[in-house]
């Protein structure tokens, strides 16, 4: 056994778990550390509090003696948390969060010092912007950009720092961020949905997105973890047999959770508690060392930033229990891979659930009014949403029998396309009082009777109807939730804006009643968008041929799926929802790209590396083994050696094999990312998804036939067996 390898298995071996010493309820420490709403009660004036709330519920300015006053507080505020520092924290287009420490130190004189924090350090700073990912919004050597405080999100300390959230601007004004655009969304989809819910309530005033996601991971021993270059480099296993026990007995899934996970999950949870993160549910997922936690649904800004915040939280807290944190969507093969549903709704300012029916036939009416908009929207725009969730590594999991295909779907339920099959034939125009009648008490007032027992799952379909939410189950576990959520959003608001004009037109010139002129268009909305709905499995090879003659796209790769973002349809959706222009759009595109091509870059330079200087040289030296055992066996049998070396001949010129073709492989692989690397964006991704990635199965399956034939003792690489029973 290689050295690395020993030390790191001895090592893991040796572990225990980290005794966690909880000394509060969870309800005591919940966000002890969250400049919120209590903590501003008691550290600012009544004018100040009052000009941040109206920042937050109506998107006022707020003024800058104000903001003067605020910085203050939540300096003193963060102070007595322990923090020495601050930042603007923000999410650029790397997909992560960034931050930059200042200390409250100012010097006076030279010989005197003070903690200070003023409104202009609060509101807005400079970061470099000179190395996040563009685009091509700004030169490179036009470094300018600017982070500028958002209060929906409020402040918290973390360890030593009071970290501020913040959007990120170019100095044109484009959004640098991911948070930016999704803020927006959420203006445009709260001025839209606001408008319908007027229908049903004049004194509707706001409409929030809500959002709760789901997080998988994989939790390996960092010993275990450091030893393999690919999940260092790549966050993923590129060799590896599989192991002889997988999830295939579904022993692990909801499991009893082991103690060192346990003693984990303990840490972290304590950790989102101080920070307001409220996660509520643990358990074992269904590939072994696989886990999960989801907290109670959040306004969609805040859940965003509290699921970025959380990823690093993870990383930091598994430091501290000797585990290294896996978000890839596909670290191993041949077990399920890991995503990150987002479920996500609509509420009205007193919290009514838009997507849940209520005790009356207006009530039902709403939801079925947003229900059907939204199967709308996303059959308008199925493969923008499915553009909003590609990436090199969400392409490993999608359709592989744990997640949902490229395919976009809306699954329902046969309870409730029972109903829109019973709406769909409702007479055109105005509605004698039988028809109305019949509608409220047989169709629209049994809807909460029926959702009641709608137990109906569809873990195949990417977007699935689930009781009073929709889960976008597609979305990856390394996503940022903000992407995703931009799209939905967006596309929604769009959707609700041509519903009202639609309403309003037959209101006005057909004579029709409100809820006439809504019942007619929500039929027309069932017949145009039936396509998209799907009860079936979704990962047969019938669905794809259905879903092509229904006219659904099917885009498995990245480079396929992302052309959607740049097309003439998408660039006026976001351009008329002032969600994002041309340029900013254009950038994402080439940005994507960019990582696309680059992901596989490193991952076929790991690859090669690996399997060249670590499988082939691992191989010869335990051929060399066999060649001198069978250079023995004819000194002692001489001729006969033949019959009683014959499987050691047949091992060795099989080994003889398996090396050669890893080395013929890799050399043309890496004649076909040089050429990869000759081209530019959309060209250059296309030749590594097509040219480049292919290699990497056929050395993997060489490689990992080597695993099964050479001395354990030998094996250089950790294995699967070793890497996924850890306790």
């Amino acid at each position: 056994m290689s050295t690395i390898r020993f030390s790191a298995l001895q090592e893991t071996l040796n572990r225990k778990p980290v005794k966690i010493v909880e000394t509060e309820r969870r309800s005591v420490l919940f966000g002890q550390n969250v400049f919120n709403k209590y903590a501003m009660q008691q550290y600012l004036t009544r004018a100040a509090y009052e000009s941040v709330m109206n920042a937050i519920d109506k998107g006022t300015k707020i003024d800058r003696k104000i903001a003067d006053q605020v910085a203050v507080s939540m300096k003193d505020w963060a102070i007595s948390k322990g923090a020495t520092h601050y930042t603007h924290w923000f999410q650029p287009l790397t997909g992560a969060t960034a931050e930059k420490h200042d200390a409250f130190f100012e010097s006076i004189n030279g010989s005197l010092a003070m903690e200070k924090f003023d409104g202009e350090q609060l509101v807005q700073q400079e970061p470099d912007a000179s190395s996040f990912p563009n685009g091509g919004i700004r030169n490179t050597f036009e470094a300018r950009g600017y982070t500028a405080w958002d209060p929906t999100s409020p402040a918290f300390v973390y360890e030593t720092t009071l970290c501020i959230p913040t959007i990120f601007v170019a100095y044109t004004g484009e959004a640098l961020d991911n948070k930016t655009p999704l803020l927006r969304a959420l203006q445009a989809i709260d001025y839209h949905a606001t408008a319908v819910c007027k229908y049903f309530d004049k004194n509707a005033s706001k409409v929030n997105a809500t959002l709760g996601w789901e997080q998988e991971y994989f939790l390996i021993d960092d010993a275990l973890a450091t030893s393999r270059p690919d999940i260092l480099m790549t966050g993923r296993t590129l060799l590896g047999h599989i192991s002889a026990k997988g999830q295939q007995l579904d022993d692990h899934y909801f499991g009893s959770i082991p103690a060192r996970a346990m003693s984990f999950m303990q840490d972290l949870e304590q950790e989102c508690m101080l920070l307001g993160i409220p996660v509520k549910t643990r358990h074992n997922e269904v590939a072994p060392n696989q886990f999960e936690l989801a907290p109670i649904f959040e306004e969609a800004n805040l859940a965003v930033d509290h699921n970025a915040l959380l990823m690093d939280v993870m990383h930091k807290v598994s430091t501290r229990h000797h585990f290294k944190v896996l978000f890839h969507e596909k670290p191993f093969a041949e077990i399920n891979g890991s995503g990150k549903h987002n479920n996500w709704s609509l509420s009205t300012a007193d919290g009514t659930n838009l997507l849940s029916p209520g005790k009356t036939p207006m009530k039902n009416l709403q939801f079925l009014t947003f229900f059907i908009n939204t199967i709308k929207a996303v059959y308008e725009n199925e493969e923008l949403l499915r553009a909003s969730i590609a990436s090199a590594s969400n392409d490993y999991r999608l359709g592989a029998n744990e997640a949902p295909p490229a395919i976009i779907s809306v699954f329902i339920g046969t309870q409730l396309s029972a109903v829109l099959d019973e709406l769909e034939n409702v007479t055109k125009g105005k509605l004698s009082p039988e028809e109305k009648t019949d509608l409220k008490l047989n169709i629209i007032g049994k809807i909460p009777e029926i959702l009641l027992d709608n137990t109906d799952r569809n873990r195949t379909s990417a977007f699935a109807f689930t009781g009073n939410k929709f889960e976008f189950r597609a979305v990856g576990s390394k996503a940022n939730c903000a992407i995703p959520m931009t799209v939905l959003n967006t596309i929604v608001a769009k959707q609700l804006k041509e519903f009202k004009v639609e309403v309003d037109t037959l209101v006005d010139t057909k004579n029709l009643k409100k809820d006439e002129a809504i019942f007619n268009i929500l039929r027309e909305y069932i017949k145009a968008s039936k396509k998209i709905r799907f009860e079936g499995d979704g990962y047969g090879e019938a669905w794809e041929k259905e879903a092509k003659k229904r006219g659904l796209s099917n885009n498995k790769t990245t480079p396929e799926a992302l052309q959607v973002k740049v097309a003439k349809k998408t660039i006026h959706l976001f351009e008329e929802m002032e969600v994002m222009n041309r340029v900013e759009l254009e950038a994402r595109y080439e940005i994507d790209l960019e990582e696309y091509t680059k992901r596989l870059q490193i991952e076929s330079r790991v690859l090669g590396d690996i399997a060249r200087n670590h499988i082939v040289p691992t191989a010869i030296n335990y051929q060399n083994t066999l060649l001198e055992n069978t250079k023995n066996l004819k000194e002692v049998f001489g001729d006969d050696f033949k019959n009683i070396a014959k499987e050691q001949i047949e091992l060795i010129m099989i080994i003889s094999n398996h090396i050669t073709e890893i080395n013929s492989l890799t050399l043309k692989m890496i004649d076909e990312r040089r050429k990869a690397n000759k081209l530019e964006g959309l060209k250059s991704a296309e030749a590594y998804n097509k040219k480049v990635k292919p290699f990497f199965e056929e050395i993997r399956y060489h490689c990992d036939k080597l695993e099964t034939m050479v001395d354990d003792n030998l094996w250089p690489l950790t294995k699967y067996r070793e890497l996924l029973f850890t306790r």
